[in-house]
């Protein structure tokens, strides 16, 4: 199930490569994989989502986040959010969750208030408590 943070932003558990088309007609232009290759037994890896994404016409990118938000993963994820001019950004991980901290950090730095990046995360069901003080 997908979740919408912002206007051009969604977040979702682990997807499929084969559901790239359906999304590219839903008006995703950029897909952010925030798993770690093999992370679970028979998860997909990124080269297939690449490969997927390609065919899809979708850009690709793989973030994984493995122990926690660093900087370096907040850095891609500011520059990717702040790539997408035309279309929507799918985040996803093993539920959305750690996508959507990785957003709230990226949207903070780029400026968006605190209350606005909290109520966005709420109303799509996520707390950012677990990073409340890189917020």
């Amino acid at each position: 199930m997908l979740r919408q943070l912002d206007g051009k932003t969604l977040v979702g558990g682990q997807i499929a490569p084969a559901d790239l088309p359906q999304f590219k007609q839903e008006g995703v232009t950029l897909l952010v994989n925030n798993r770690p290759d093999n992370e679970e037994p028979g998860q997909p890896l990124s080269a297939e989502f690449e490969r997927a994404a390609a065919e899809a016409g979708i850009e690709y990118r793989h973030i994984p986040i493995v122990r926690g938000i660093g900087p370096a993963e907040v850095e891609a994820m500011r520059e990717a959010l702040t790539s997408v001019t035309n279309g929507k950004l799918l985040a996803f991980c093993r539920s959305g969750y750690r996508s959507t901290l990785c957003w709230a950090v990226a949207c903070r730095e780029e400026g968006r208030s605190r209350e606005e990046v909290e109520r966005c995360a709420a109303a799509a069901g996520f707390s950012l408590t677990p990073i409340d003080h890189l917020l």
